[in-house]
């Protein structure tokens, strides 16, 4: 079989970013997937799943609410690596088009403090595996670190 195009990246080359990952072609609409890597891969420990899960929920429920965003996502979820996560736009994009997005985000994640939303047995099938505080430190982490001066380099993928 084909090696599929995520497993083409130079994982030992690659630091904390913001990356188109893929664009796709459907029925004559572009869907771009950007690659929103917070962990340096094989470098640093992973995120835990109780964390990457309440991420995930915080960040789809503002990405589907948003006013400009919200009926361009698609998805919004982790990476089986847990080193970050894939968002799905429907549209033609490069990284640099939507920091100003990831800012709102996690700034959204880290100055978050009520319920996670569909943190409930009814609404989610493991709404037990949740952490906030560790989720809103994960989010200050990469808006500090990566977001808030983002470089050339982390919004391409390292050759």
């Amino acid at each position: 079989m084909e090696k599929i195009t995520s497993f083409t990246i130079d994982h030992n080359k690659l630091v904390p970013g913001l990356y188109v990952s893929r664009k796709d072609h459907v029925e004559g609409a572009v869907i771009t997937t950007f690659d929103i890597r917070m962990t340096n891969p094989n470098e640093e420990p992973v995120m835990n799943t109780a964390e990457m899960h309440t991420i995930e929920h915080l960040a789809a429920t503002f990405l589907r609410n948003h006013s400009v965003y919200g009926k361009k996502t698609i998805y919004f979820g982790p990476m089986g690596c847990r080193t970050g996560f894939y968002l799905l736009l429907a549209g033609d994009y490069q990284s640099s088009d939507i920091v100003d997005l990831m800012r709102e985000l996690f700034v959204f994640i880290a100055d978050y403090y009520d319920e996670v939303p569909g943190a409930s047995a009814k609404d989610c099938g493991n709404y037990l595996d949740m952490n906030l505080p560790m989720a809103r430190f994960l989010a200050k982490k990469y808006l500090n670190e990566v977001l808030t001066d983002i470089q050339e380099e982390q919004l391409y993928y390292p050759e």
